[in-house]
């Protein structure tokens, strides 16, 4: 059994009195470094309107456009600069214009292979009715993923601006401090709705590659869902099912997904190998390859990042 030791000792001890600092209770340095209390510098009425009239001096000799010869300088090097510049974009506007081909001219650039390639061969190629899907989800697929990283940087960097990391543990979220007045006639209404909005939303994302839609206006409608829940509920009960790491999960999950996807798919038509994907039967739901899919992600990251920018503006943090 150990014994206890006196207090005498134990304040003898460097394990004990560095416990001590470490909690604040006691300073190691009182009565070993030479404190002396600073005495507070008073200023005099007299220094104060010194000080105050000499700040106007400078004040005036800045802002002084009358005698301030580098202040007049600038200005008139402003202004005959801003005229240049506006004078040389209009002549290179007007030069390129004049270079343009005349409107409607079958010969005009827009009027091209690459049209005759979409429109007459996009569905054997993609498998999928809808042109416009196989031109931005197979041809320029790429681009929708730039699109895309651009959505989901976009929401990183409003996320690090507008976030409020100072609530403490045991506070309620900033969010509660944005709670709108619930109204019961829009919650009835909600009620009804946001499932309507949702499976709506749902089905112009899958449909994209068979109809007018796709992930972009499918998400938007998804989005715009959610925030009527918001509105309606509040963030506590929004939050049961969407919350920041379930927007970081679906984005990472989904933009990862299209680049691996479509990085194959290129991979395996560049190089001539043979590929597991198939178009399938074009007017099929299950059919256009890996636009089917692709559509699916697109429409996840649109509908995230419109319901955290909303998040976001509406209280300044997450």
């Amino acid at each position: 059994m150990s014994r206890q030791i006196p207090q005498d000792e134990l304040n003898k001890k460097k394990s004990y009195r560095f416990k001590q600092w470490m909690k604040g209770e006691v300073d190691q340095y009182v009565g070993i470094m030479e404190m002396q209390r600073q005495e507070e510098v008073g200023t005099s009425e007299n220094e104060v309107k010194k000080h105050k009239k000499d700040q106007e001096k400078l004040f005036a000799d800045i802002y002084d456009k009358e005698h301030n010869w580098v202040y007049k300088a600038f200005f008139r090097f402003y202004k005959l600069a801003a005229v240049v510049c506006c004078i040389a974009l209009i002549v290179m506007l007007v030069v390129t214009v004049s270079y343009l081909p005349p409107v409607g001219n079958p010969d005009n650039p827009a009027h091209n292979e690459v049209v005759e390639k979409y429109i007459e061969d996009g569905m054997q190629d993609t498998g999928a009715v809808n042109i416009v899907a196989g031109m931005i989800l197979d041809y320029r697929a790429f681009d929708t993923f730039g699109e895309s990283n651009v959505l989901f940087i976009a929401t990183v960097v409003v996320m690090l601006l507008m976030r409020d990391d100072k609530k403490k543990k045991g506070e309620d979220s900033a969010d509660m401090n944005y709670e709108p007045g619930f109204d019961k006639i829009l919650q009835q209404v909600t009620f009804i709705l946001f499932p309507l909005i949702m499976i709506f939303g749902i089905y112009v994302v899958v449909n994209g590659h068979l109809s007018p839609g796709g992930g972009f206006s499918g998400g938007a409608i998804m989005g715009a869902g959610l925030i009527l829940y918001l509105n309606a509920f509040g963030v506590e009960k929004i939050s049961r099912f969407f919350t920041e790491n379930t927007h970081k999960y679906i984005c990472f999950a989904a933009l990862s997904f299209y680049c691996l996807a479509k990085s194959y798919s290129f991979f395996t038509g560049a190089n001539h190998l043979e590929s597991i994907i198939s178009t399938g039967v074009p007017g099929m739901i299950v059919s256009a390859g890996l636009i089917f899919p692709l559509n699916i992600c697109v429409g996840l990251v649109v509908a995230c990042t419109m319901y955290s920018f909303y998040t976001l503006f509406r209280k300044g943090g997450y």
